[in-house]
Parts: structure tokens; sequence; C-alpha cells
């Protein structure tokens, strides 16, 4: 069922009872902002879900982009380094 923040705020105790049919979306205006849910469905999304979501360092990703770009022929022009003035250093 759709609700919004205000039905919500007035109604709480039957929304959370409706939750045992199904989830319950709140939104405002047009977007969802939250849904509440039978906590035995809360706990299967647990299980489910990954324990650790594994963190990408920025070595890795650059990696990972250098190897799809062997795979599909592809080769990054990477300009020159060349010096520029710093503003926080002194002359």
């Amino acid at each position: 069922m759709k609700w919004t923040l205000e039905e919500v705020q007035k109604q709480l105790p039957s929304i959370i009872n409706a939750t045992s049919l199904e989830p319950q979306l709140i939104y405002t205006e047009e977007e969802l902002v939250a849904a509440i849910v039978d906590p035995e469905l809360f706990y299967e999304f647990l299980t489910w879900r990954p324990k650790e979501v594994a963190k990408t360092s920025l070595a890795q990703a650059f990696k990972e982009l250098q190897q799809l770009c062997t795979e599909e022929n592809y080769s990054l022009e990477i300009p020159l380094r060349s010096n520029r003035d710093n503003p926080f250093t002194e002359d």
C-alpha cells in the first residue's frame, strides 16, 4: 500500500499491522522515501544480502580499467605531466 508521510504520522499503528499483508511504502509527493516491512521479511533480507560488501580500492579500479582497455584493444591517451603554479607556495 502507498502512504504519504502525513498519513503515516497519523496512522502508524495500523500501518505497522498492515505489514503482515504486504510491505507499506511511504512517499513524499511522488518519491519513495521508506518502506515498512514485516520483521520476517526483513530478517530474510538480512540473511540474503552479502555479509561484507567488498570495497574496491582506487588501485584495483584502475587495474580493472586497464584490463578492460586491453581486452577491448583500447588505449588511454595520458598527457605528459607539466609543472604549474602553486598558489600555496611562496616564491
